[in-house]
């Protein structure tokens, strides 16, 4: 009756029951995205991934940790004292327990017996056929160790010397020969100790060279041999002489350069760690 238009009037009571209940469509409206909040945060809270979460589950990842990381390092030092006892190494080991069998055969019955020598020089070629396979088997499947760099120059050494002197001793074979190789051997084993601060001096080819020819060269001194072979022997020992002096005097060479390098790399890491 008062004229107004019913639109108007419902737009009225529409606005007035809009701004009468504001609660409600404030609560209309975080109940569409709030509580969706709420749940997301309880399901992080029970993933254990939210803020709160490492505080309960750090402790424990850290001490697996930490056991994992002392486990590895056991391993790996169980493999690498496993890794010298290889087949290559065990072949060094075998030429050192050639030696003494060797001795007592090449001195059976006053050292002159063909029959005697001839088994002496069987046990002196095992020996030099185990130094080539060792060597071959260490480099084709990486078994390369510091044991086996230092362990078998010493081997051969212990089988060259035995039969060296004894060779000397007998009277077939020159002291100062022997006394030349010798010197020359055991002044190289020495080197390299004193050097193995600084790193280990590998044997190089023309060391193997020389090991081949003194083997062949002592081989057939230990043989009784006569004729044009003994003359061959003389000629055949003159080389190995030869090719002894030219590597020990390279392994010198060698071994001050190993130092020099050394001594440098010390003194720049002491300058670097004060700094």
């Amino acid at each position: 009756m008062t004229g107004i238009p019913a639109s108007a009037a419902g737009g009225s009571s529409g606005a007035r029951g809009a701004a009468s209940t504001p609660g409600a469509s404030g609560a209309t409206g975080r109940s569409g995205a709030k509580p969706a909040k709420g749940q997301a945060g309880a399901s992080v809270a029970k993933s254990g991934s939210g803020p709160d979460a490492p505080s309960g589950s750090g402790p424990a990842d850290g001490q697996e940790g930490a056991r994992s990381a002392r486990g590895g390092k056991l391993t790996a030092a169980a493999v690498n004292q496993a890794s010298v006892w290889n087949v290559a190494n065990l072949l060094t080991m075998l030429r050192l327990l050639l030696v003494p069998g060797f001795v007592a055969l090449m001195l059976a019955d006053g050292g002159y017996d063909p029959a005697w020598r001839s088994l002496a020089w069987a046990a002196f070629a095992i020996a030099m056929i185990t130094d080539l396979f060792d060597g071959h088997l260490a480099r084709t499947y990486n078994l390369v160790t510091d044991f086996g760099k230092i362990a078998d120059p010493i081997a051969d050494k212990a089988i060259m010397g035995a039969a060296l002197i004894c060779l000397s001793w007998l009277g077939d074979l020159p002291w100062w020969v022997t006394a030349v190789i010798l010197g020359r051997e055991f002044g190289i084993t020495l080197l390299r100790f004193l050097v193995i601060r600084y790193g280990v001096i590998p044997a190089s080819r023309g060391g193997k060279l020389k090991t081949l020819t003194q083997g062949v060269a002592v081989g057939m001194y230990v043989l009784a041999l006569t004729g044009w072979l003994a003359t061959l022997r003389f000629w055949v020992m003159a080389v190995a002489i030869v090719l002894t002096v030219v590597t020990g005097l390279d392994y010198v060479r060698q071994a001050i350069v190993l130092r020099r390098r050394g001594i440098a790399e010390r003194g720049a890491a002491a300058e670097e760690a004060e700094r």
